[in-house]
């Protein structure tokens, strides 16, 4: 039986806030008043391809204070980023737009980058293109993990988030997760995102009792111990296996609440911070409370 505060510190619930007026005036003022103990962030337009820059100031302001405080913090790249993308411009900005982040992610402090595995966009389901997206994936990535190995051990995390398996996805399910790491010789700073609604539309069994539990054991299967560094916790509109990208509320939608249950008292999710992206999360005694008390049942 773990305390609350063994209990907060083993698995960190918040949501993504947005930054408004700034990092600190926005982003960690809206994350203390929704009662998160990590959160998210776009260091940028999420759906355009300008490469913000930071203002020193705040981002020394903001990573101090949340180094005082112990908050892992992690930035979302933009959902324009398709490493698979066949256009060689959409490619070129996506490999600009990702190393942008990192460096954005390191100078705010954040724990690790969030990517979109992306997808080979073929006209068919044709292996060539899918070998050559993933080509692209490893010329484009490896020179920027590179980078990261130069920074030591405080640099940023890479997290690949499998896609919820719609259009011609690279990674969808857990298995897909084998050829990516692979494409990325398993680097070290390579680390696994898993959205919950994702995980279900591409297929996963979410909704049957053993079968959260069951989806985490093949994810370390997989990607191996130590590799799952983030979850992204949102319910789904739609049923299993309906390659749909759609969030619902925790305990609102075709997951349930139950599933999240084992997701916390899983070996695999220990110091894995729980982090919502649902209708509900940025509202005061909204998802993140609600996960907030799921956690508490199924750890204390």
């Amino acid at each position: 039986m773990l305390d609350p505060d063994q209990i907060a510190l083993r698995n960190p619930v918040g949501t993504h806030v947005t930054v408004g007026k700034g990092l600190v005036t926005g982003a960690l003022a809206s994350a203390d008043s929704l009662g998160c103990e990590t959160f998210q962030v776009f260091c940028g337009n999420p759906r355009g391809w300008a490469l913000t820059a930071g203002k020193p100031a705040e981002d020394a302001a903001f990573r101090a204070e949340v180094g005082r405080r112990g908050t892992r913090v992690f930035v979302h790249a933009p959902y324009l980023v398709n490493l698979g993308s066949p256009t060689p411009l959409t490619y070129e900005r996506s490999v600009a737009s990702v190393a942008h982040n990192l460096r954005r992610a390191a100078e705010i402090g954040a724990e690790g980058l969030v990517v979109h595995t992306g997808s080979y966009v073929a006209p068919d389901d044709t292996t060539e293109r899918y070998d050559a997206a993933l080509r692209q994936v490893r010329e484009g990535l490896l020179p920027l993990l590179e980078t990261l190995d130069a920074a030591g051990d405080d640099a940023p995390w890479l997290l690949l988030e499998p896609t919820a398996g719609q259009g011609r996805s690279l990674c969808a399910g857990v298995d897909d997760l084998a050829p990516y790491l692979a494409a990325l010789d398993h680097h070290p700073r390579v680390g696994v995102c898993l959205d919950t609604c994702h995980v279900f539309a591409a297929g996963a069994p979410l909704d049957e009792p053993g079968g959260a539990a069951a989806t985490l054991d093949r994810l370390e299967e997989v990607a191996g111990p130590g590799r799952l560094r983030l979850v992204h916790a949102n319910d789904s509109m739609d049923v299993r296996g309906a390659f749909k990208d759609r969030h619902q509320s925790i305990g609102d939608g075709h997951i349930g609440a139950e599933p999240f249950l084992e997701l916390f008292a899983h070996p695999a999710t220990a110091g894995v911070p729980f982090i919502a992206e649902t209708p509900g999360s940025r509202e005061v005694g909204g998802d993140v409370q609600v996960l907030q008390e799921l956690r508490a049942k199924a750890l204390g």
